[in-house]
């Protein structure tokens, strides 16, 4: 796999075409997921998506594969880009003030309730954090991201993630509970 990719970057700096159609094929699904997950509407997720790839493509002699795996430089470009558009848009977005009250929700996912009600009640919730949190909660609950990645994809350090990921825990608990 480490050989094909590097194929496909060696490839994707000489702009042959056939590259280009790969790397939407191998990648796009993926990059397509995290910008939806961040900006609401179809439409606008379509715009954000073909701006990524283009800003790959501009800057693929820039990659450096020692830095992140294809796939992770791709989500980096993507959550920069989509948290630019809806920066642009000015959503609104219900705030809850952090506190170190409540305890952590899905701290480990496996001792999760799974009943329907749960689920639905735990969407909601994700829907009304600010974008670059349900992004982090996405990355590392649906993607099963690293740390390290969701790290280098933010721009951010692996502890300061981490810290994150707890907050936003607590803070899920707290908008379930005032749900109820």
């Amino acid at each position: 796999m480490e050989q094909e990719s590097t194929i496909l970057i060696s490839d994707l700096q000489q702009h042959k075409p056939a590259a280009c159609q790969r790397l939407f094929t191998d990648y796009g699904p993926m990059v397509f997921r995290m910008v939806q997950r961040i900006v609401p509407s179809r439409e606008d997720a379509e715009e954000v998506y073909q701006d990524v790839f283009f800003k790959a493509l501009r800057g693929i002699s820039g990659y450096n594969p020692r830095q992140a795996t294809l796939a992770t430089w791709l989500s980096h470009i993507a959550y920069h880009e989509s948290l630019n558009f809806v920066r642009g848009k000015k959503p609104t977005i219900l705030y809850i003030e952090d506190s170190d009250q409540g305890s952590d929700l899905l701290e480990a996912p496996d001792e999760a309730p799974q009943d329907e009600e749960t689920i639905r009640k735990l969407e909601q919730a994700l829907a009304k954090l600010p974008p670059h949190e349900q992004a982090i909660v996405s990355m590392f609950y649906y993607d099963n991201m690293s740390l390290a990645d969701i790290a280098y994809v933010t721009g951010s350090i692996t502890s300061t993630v981490g810290s994150q990921l707890s907050r936003i825990r607590k803070k899920l608990y707290r908008i379930i509970k005032t749900m109820q």
